[in-house]
């Protein structure tokens, strides 16, 4: 185990918290007051059951980081529950139980590069590409007149997530959308 202050686990990290379970780093945000001790609040789900939990921490505060194996996996497809992945050089499919995915799961396109932190020999959570392109399914029309600075209108995306879009962007556009948080980057340039 390799020993990490919590102002540096980041999201995606493997946690092996004090009860000795392990906990995958959902979100883990750092506040620097004015006056006093600068905290990190971290949101872990535990690996074997999913339960989430949420602590705070000072940033000084030492926390117990797993040594999991990064390896890079092809999402294939969803199979019930299951989420199938290959390996790109073995052709070895692993099947990756829903649960462990959560939110992630709807960024999830074909035959896309993901890469799957491995704990003894068992997949125990997975990092998206940072960005990905989708079309807008359905938004409003735009309104003539409407400023495109500052003002964002609700879509959705054909994967059924809703974002915030520029009031330019209308319904079959792509778009780049950040994963981690869901937010519009950009017009897809393809």
């Amino acid at each position: 185990m390799a020993v990490e202050i919590a102002a540096n686990v980041r999201r995606g990290n493997i946690i092996e918290h004090t009860d000795g379970q392990l906990y995958s780093v959902l979100k883990a945000e750092s506040f620097r007051p004015g006056k006093g001790t600068p905290t990190t609040t971290i949101e872990m789900r535990r690996i074997s059951d999913g339960i989430k939990i949420v602590n705070t921490y000072k940033t000084t505060d030492k926390l117990e980081k797993a040594f999991v194996e990064e390896v890079d996996y092809t999402y294939l497809y969803l199979d019930g529950d299951n989420y199938v992945f290959m390996h790109p050089d073995t052709y070895e499919q692993v099947f990756v139980p829903g649960s462990m995915l959560g939110d992630n799961s709807a960024y999830l396109q074909e035959n896309m590069a993901c890469t799957l932190q491995i704990f003894n020999g068992a997949p125990v959570s997975l990092t998206l590409p940072a960005r990905i392109t989708a079309t807008i399914a359905e938004t409003e029309p735009v309104v003539k007149g409407q400023t495109a600075s500052g003002s964002y209108k609700p879509a959705i995306l054909d994967n059924g997530v809703r974002i915030m879009v520029p009031p330019h962007v209308e319904a079959g556009t792509r778009v780049v959308v950040n994963t981690e948080d869901g937010s519009y980057m950009e017009r897809a340039k393809d």
